[in-house]
C-alpha cells in the first residue's frame, strides 16, 4: 500500500478544503508531520483510515463527530484518497453522514454516509494529473468495504496496528494475546487455509465419529438379536472387541449345532415310542369292536326270530298283488268307460239345457238344435264380413287420440319455449355487469397480492428495525459504561502518576547507593534520604494502571465497533420500512382485508362465464327449439283432419250391416256361444251312445280275465292289487329280513368273534391315555428339534450379519482413531503437542519469529544492544492456547520478562522496532501485503536523547528499501532532525497544513 494524494474537506478541525501530497513527502521516504496540540496531526491519519475503512480509529470512531465544527453549514464533509493497493491505482471519494438544516422550513435532516471506489485502468496513462480517466466501481458501503479489506488485506484494527500506529495504540500488537496476535498474523500472511485444514480435520471427524457411532449401532443391535436369540449375554466390553465378539458368536453357533443334534436322536425315540403306543391302543379298539360286533349279532337274531310272521304276511300280500296285476288293465278300462258314460250323460243335459236358457224355448230336439246352428253360422259370416272395418276405425281412433295428445303436447311446450326465450336476453344482460366486476376483482387480487408482499417485507424490516433499536440501546449503554470505565482508569492513572511525581525524591532515595553520586545534586552524602508517604504509588503500580487503560481502550474500540455496525443495520432496516411497525401492520391488515374481498369475488368469475356461455347456447337452442315446434304443430292440425274423415267413412259401412255399432262385438260373442253349444249338444248326443256300448264290452272282458286269475270278479282282483311303490317296500323289507338273517347267521358263526366273544375286555381308556402321553411327549420333542434348528439357522446367519457388520465398521474405526489423533495435534489438545499449539499457529509460530528477527535488528541498535525480543511456544498468562507468545530478553541481566513490565519509552521503542519489523516481513513475504506508507504518532516524547538519537537512525534505515515513514510528533529535536515536513496549523477559523521540503 502506498498514499499518493489526500483532500480533506470539512472533516475535523479541517473547515476547508486542504490537500497533502504524499508523492512528495515519500520521495524523502522520512517525513514529520507535526503542529501544536489540538491542530489536527491525528486527524490526517484518521482521514486516511476513514477514506479506506469507512471509520476511524480509537475514541474518535465513538464520538461520531467526524464534520468539521468550523465549517459552514452548507458544505459538505468529504475525504478522497488516492492510493496504491495490491498493484492497482484506486481513488476513494467519501462523505460521513452527518446533520444539516433543511431547504424547506425549520429544523435538520441528516445526510447518510455516502462513497464512490474508482479505479485508474491500465494504459491509460500514469495515474497522475486531474484529467486522469477513472473507472467506477462501486457506491455500496459494505461492498467497497470488503473490497479496500480484500486489497490492504487487513482490516482497521490490524491496519491501525501494523501500518497506523495512532497515539497510545501502536503497542497494542506487543501486548496483545496469541489469540489477537493470531487473528491479525492469519490475515496478513494469508494463512486462512491452515484454518481450513483444523476445520476440515474437526468437520471430518464429527462426521466418522458418526459413521462410526451408525456401524456400533448396528452391531449393538446385531449383539441384542444374537443375545435374544441365543439367551445368553454379551461379553463385557464388547465395543472394541471385534475378535471376542467373533469368537463369542463361534461358541454360540456350535452350542446351539450340538444341542440340535442331541434333541434329533430324542426325536427319533419319542417317534418310537409314540408308534408302540399308537399299535397298542388300535389293537384294544380291534378287539373290542369285534366283541361289540357279536353281542350286537345275537341281539338281531332274537330280533329277526320276533319279526318272522310279520315277513310272512308280506311275502303273502305280494303274490296276491302279482295275480292281480294282470287284471287291472281291463278293470281299470270297465270303470273309467262307465265314468265316461256318466259323465258325457251329465255334459250333454246341461249343454241343451243351457242353450235352450239362451234361446229362451223349452227343451230342444236334435233337429231343432240343428236348424239353431245353420242360424247363428249365416250371421258371424256376415258379421266377420264387416268387423275389419270396425277394427280399422278403431285403430285410426286411437292414433287420432294420440296425435291429439301430441299436438297438445307440443302447443305446451311451443308456449314454455316462446316464454324462455323471451327471459334469457334479460338474464344475459342482467349478468354482464356481475362478469366484468369479477374479472376487475380478479385483476385487482393480482396487484394487492404484490402489494402484501411489499408491505410484508417492510413490516420485517420495521421489526428488525425495532429489534436493532434495542440492540443499539444496550450496545450504546454498554459502550458508556466502558467509556466511563476507561475515564475512570484514565484519571486513575494520572492521579497515580501525580502521586508518583509527588514522591519522586523517595523514589530516587530509594535508588541512592553508599559512595555513589547523588543524581539530582551529584553529593555522594546523603544525610537526610527523602521516604516515601505510606501507600505511595512505586513503577509497577503506574505500570499496571496504564495495562488497565491500554485494556479499557480495546473493550471500547469493540464496542464502538458494534455500535456503528448496529446503526448501519438499523439505518438499512429503516430505509426500507418507510413507516412503524403500527402503521404498518394496519396497512397490512386493511390491504389483507381488501384482498380477501377481491379473491372471493374473482373466484365467481369462471362461474359467470360459465354461465353467460350456458345462457348464450341455451338462448340459439331455444331459437331452434320454436320453430321445430310450429311446425310440428301444424304437421299435426292436417294429420288429425285426415283421420277423422277416415273414421266416419268405415263407421257407415259397419253400421249399415249392424245397425248398432257399439253392441257388435257382444253380438259375436252371443252368436258364437249359441253356434258353438248347438254344435257341442249334437257331437255329445253321438259320442253317448258309442261310450254305453264301449263300457258294456269291456266290463264283461275284465270279469273273464279275473276269473282265469283265481278271483270272482274284477271287482275282488282290484282289491288285492298294490301300486308299484307298495310291492317295492314291501320288497325291499322282505330283502332286509332276508339279508339280516343272514348277516347275523354269518356273523355268529365267525370263530374270530365267538373268540374275541370268550376273551377279557380291554380298558381302552388307558390304552388312549398312554398313546395320548406319547404323542404329546414326541410332540415336543419335535417342537423343541426345531426350535433348535431355527436358532442354529438364525445364529448362523446373524453370525455373517456380524461379520459383515464388522468388517464394515473397522475401517471406519480405524480411520476415525487416525483423524482423532491428528486433529487432536493440529488442534494443539493431544498429549504429543507439548505446547498445545494449533497448526495455524505453528505455521504463524514461523512467521512471528521472522518478525522478531527482523524486528530485533532494529531493536538491538534502538535500545543501546540492550533489549530483544524472544518468541517462545509457552502459554501466556490466562492463555489456553501456545505458539505466538512474545517475551522481552534484558541482555543487561540475562532474564527474559513480560512486555507489560517495559516503561513507556522501552515499550514504545520495542513497540515501534516490532511494527517495523512485521513490516518488514510482510512486504518481503511473496503473496503477502505490501505496506509502502508507515505512520507513527507520538511516543517520541517518552524518549531520552541517546534513544531518540537511536531511534531515528533506526528510522533511516527505512528509506534504503524504498518504504515511507511518517513521524507524527511535536518534539523540537524531531522538527531539526526531519527537513521534510508536513505542518498542520491552528486558528479559530478551523486548522489547515503546509509543506515544507527542507
Amino acid at each position: 500500500m502506498r498514499l499518493h494524494h489526500l483532500e480533506v474537506t470539512a472533516f475535523g478541525p479541517f473547515a476547508g478544503t486542504t490537500t497533502v501530497d504524499f508523492d512528495a513527502l515519500s520521495d524523502a521516504g522520512l517525513f514529520l508531520l507535526s503542529g501544536p496540540t489540538g491542530a489536527g496531526k491525528s486527524s490526517v491519519l484518521d482521514a486516511v483510515c476513514f477514506a479506506l475503512y469507512g471509520d476511524v480509529p480509537g475514541d474518535r470512531a465513538a464520538a461520531k463527530r467526524l464534520r468539521s465544527d468550523h465549517a459552514a453549514d452548507d458544505v459538505v464533509p468529504r475525504v478522497v484518497l488516492e492510493a496504491t493497493l495490491s498493484g492497482r491505482r484506486f481513488r476513494i471519494d467519501r462523505s460521513p453522514a452527518w446533520t444539516r438544516a433543511k431547504k424547506r422550513g425549520s429544523g435538520t435532516t441528516t445526510e447518510q454516509a455516502r462513497v464512490v471506489i474508482s479505479e485508474r485502468r491500465a494504459g491509460t496513462g500514469d495515474g497522475a494529473g486531474d484529467d486522469a480517466e477513472w473507472t467506477p466501481l462501486s457506491t455500496r458501503l459494505d461492498e467497497t468495504g470488503h473490497l479496500v479489506t480484500r486489497l490492504v488485506g487487513m482490516t482497521l484494527p490490524q491496519f491501525c496496528q501494523v501500518a497506523m500506529l495512532p497515539q497510545g495504540r501502536f503497542q497494542a500488537f506487543l501486548r496483545a494475546r496469541s489469540e489477537e496476535r493470531h487473528d491479525l498474523l492469519q490475515q496478513v500472511f494469508q494463512t486462512g487455509r491452515f484454518d481450513d485444514i483444523e476445520r476440515w480435520l474437526r468437520d471430518r471427524r464429527v462426521e466418522l465419529r458418526r459413521t462410526s457411532q451408525q456401524h456400533e449401532a448396528v452391531v449393538a443391535d446385531l449383539v441384542s438379536r444374537v443375545s435374544e436369540v441365543a439367551g445368553s449375554a454379551a461379553p463385557d466390553g464388547w465395543t472394541g472387541d471385534a475378535d471376542g465378539l467373533r469368537a463369542w458368536m463361534g461358541e454360540l453357533t456350535t452350542s446351539a449345532v450340538s444341542a440340535s443334534v442331541a434333541q434329533t436322536l430324542l426325536v427319533d425315540a419319542a417317534s418310537a415310542a409314540e408308534v408302540a403306543a399308537s399299535e397298542e391302543s388300535a389293537a384294544g379298539i380291534e378287539l373290542a369292536g369285534r366283541r361289540s360286533t357279536y353281542a350286537a349279532a345275537r341281539r338281531a337274531r332274537a330280533g329277526l326270530d320276533a319279526a318272522q310272521v310279520e315277513h310272512e304276511t308280506r311275502l303273502d300280500r305280494v303274490t296276491q298283488a302279482q295275480r292281480a296285476a294282470g287284471v287291472r288293465p281291463l278293470h281299470e278300462l270297465a270303470v273309467s268307460a262307465r265314468a265316461e258314460v256318466r259323465q258325457l250323460d251329465q255334459l250333454s243335459r246341461a249343454a241343451r239345457d243351457r242353450l235352450a236358457e239362451m234361446l229362451g224355448v223349452t227343451p230342444l230336439d236334435d233337429q231343432e238344435i240343428a236348424e239353431h246352428q245353420r242360424a247363428a253360422t249365416s250371421t258371424l259370416t256376415e258379421i266377420a264380413r264387416v268387423r275389419p272395418f270396425r277394427r280399422q276405425a278403431s285403430d285410426l281412433e286411437r292414433q287420432l287420440g294420440r296425435l291429439t295428445r301430441a299436438r297438445d303436447e307440443a302447443g305446451t311446450e311451443l308456449l314454455r319455449v316462446q316464454t324462455r326465450a323471451e327471459e334469457v336476453p334479460q338474464v344475459l344482460a342482467a349478468l354482464e355487469p356481475r362478469l366484468q366486476a369479477a374479472r376487475e376483482s380478479k385483476a385487482l387480487a393480482e396487484a394487492l397480492t404484490a402489494d402484501l408482499e411489499v408491505l410484508r417485507s417492510r413490516t420485517r424490516a420495521a421489526r428488525t428495525a425495532e429489534s436493532l433499536t434495542t440492540q443499539l440501546r444496550g450496545a450504546e449503554q454498554a459502550l458508556a459504561e466502558a467509556t466511563q470505565a476507561r475515564l475512570l482508569a484514565r484519571e486513575a492513572l494520572v492521579e497515580i502518576r501525580e502521586q508518583r511525581l509527588d514522591g519522586m525524591a523517595a523514589e530516587i532515595a530509594g535508588k541512592l547507593a553508599v559512595g555513589a553520586d547523588c543524581p539530582v545534586c551529584g553529593s555522594t552524602d546523603h544525610p537526610h534520604p527523602a521516604k516515601a508517604a505510606p501507600g505511595a504509588p512505586d513503577e509497577a503500580t503506574e505500570r499496571e494502571a496504564r495495562r488497565e487503560v491500554d485494556d479499557l481502550e480495546v473493550v471500547v474500540e469493540a464496542h464502538a465497533q458494534q455500535v456503528r455496525g448496529i446503526e448501519a443495520q438499523r439505518a438499512a432496516a429503516l430505509a426500507e420500512s418507510g413507516d412503524s411497525v403500527e402503521h404498518l401492520l394496519v396497512e397490512e391488515e386493511a390491504t389483507l382485508a381488501n384482498l380477501e374481498r377481491a379473491r372471493s369475488e374473482a373466484s365467481t368469475v369462471e362461474a359467470w362465464v360459465a354461465r353467460v356461455e350456458a345462457l348464450t347456447s341455451e338462448r340459439d337452442a331455444l331459437a331452434q327449439e320454436q320453430a321445430a315446434l310450429s311446425a310440428t304443430t301444424t304437421r299435426l292440425d292436417t294429420e288429425i283432419a285426415v283421420l277423422v274423415a277416415k273414421i266416419e267413412g268405415l263407421l257407415e259401412q259397419v253400421g249399415a250391416v249392424v245397425p248398432d255399432a257399439a253392441d257388435l262385438d257382444d253380438l259375436t260373442a252371443h252368436l258364437q256361444e249359441v253356434e258353438q253349444l248347438a254344435r257341442d249338444c249334437l257331437a255329445q248326443t253321438a259320442e253317448l251312445g258309442r261310450a254305453r256300448a264301449t263300457a258294456a264290452s269291456t266290463q264283461e272282458a275284465a270279469d273273464s280275465v279275473a276269473a282265469a286269475a283265481g278271483f270272482d270278479s274284477s271287482a275282488w282282483a282290484a282289491a288285492a292289487w298294490l301300486t308299484d311303490a307298495e310291492i317295492a317296500d314291501l320288497q325291499q323289507q322282505i330283502d332286509r329280513h332276508e339279508r339280516e338273517a343272514a348277516r347275523v347267521d354269518d356273523l355268529l358263526a365267525d370263530q374270530q368273534l365267538v373268540e374275541s366273544a370268550a376273551s377279557d375286555p380291554p380298558d381302552l381308556e388307558a390304552l388312549a391315555q398312554a398313546h395320548h402321553r406319547a404323542k404329546e411327549h414326541a410332540a415336543q420333542a419335535r417342537e423343541t428339534d426345531m426350535r433348535l434348528r431355527d436358532r442354529g439357522r438364525r445364529l448362523r446367519g446373524l453370525s455373517d450379519e456380524m461379520d459383515d457388520a464388522l468388517s464394515a465398521w473397522a475401517p471406519v474405526r480405524a480411520e476415525l482413531d487416525l483423524t482423532a489423533d491428528l486433529a487432536a495435534l493440529v488442534e494443539g489438545k493431544h498429549a504429543d503437542n507439548r505446547f498445545q499449539m494449533r497448526l495455524s499457529a505453528y505455521v504463524l509460530a514461523h512467521r512471528l519469529g521472522q518478525v522478531v528477527d527482523a524486528a530485533n535488528l532494529r531493536l538491538a541498535t534502538m535500545s543501546g544492544q540492550r533489549y530483544s525480543l524472544v518468541h517462545t511456544g509457552q502459554r501466556g498468562a490466562g492463555e489456553t492456547r501456545g505458539g505466538l507468545s512474545l517475551l522481552v530478553r534484558d541482555d543487561w541481566t540475562g532474564d527474559s520478562r513480560d512486555p507489560a513490565t517495559l516503561s513507556g519509552g522501552e515499550t514504545f521503542v520495542v513497540s515501534l522496532a516490532l511494527a517495523l519489523g512485521l513490516a518488514d516481513v510482510i512486504t518481503d513475504e511473496a503473496g503477502g501485503t505490501d505496506l509502502d506508507t508507515l505512520f507513527v504518532d507520538e511516543g517520541f516524547g517518552s524518549l531520552d536523547s541517546e534513544t531518540l538519537e537511536d531511534v531515528m537512525d533506526t528510522l533511516d534505515t527505512l528509506r534504503d528499501g524504498g518504504r515511507v515513514v511518517g513521524v507524527v510528533s511535536h518534539v523540537p529535536e524531531l522538527q531539526t532532525r526531519i527537513p521534510t515536513q508536513l505542518r498542520v496549523h491552528r486558528s479559530r477559523n478551523g486548522s489547515h497544513t503546509s509543506l515544507s521540503l527542507g
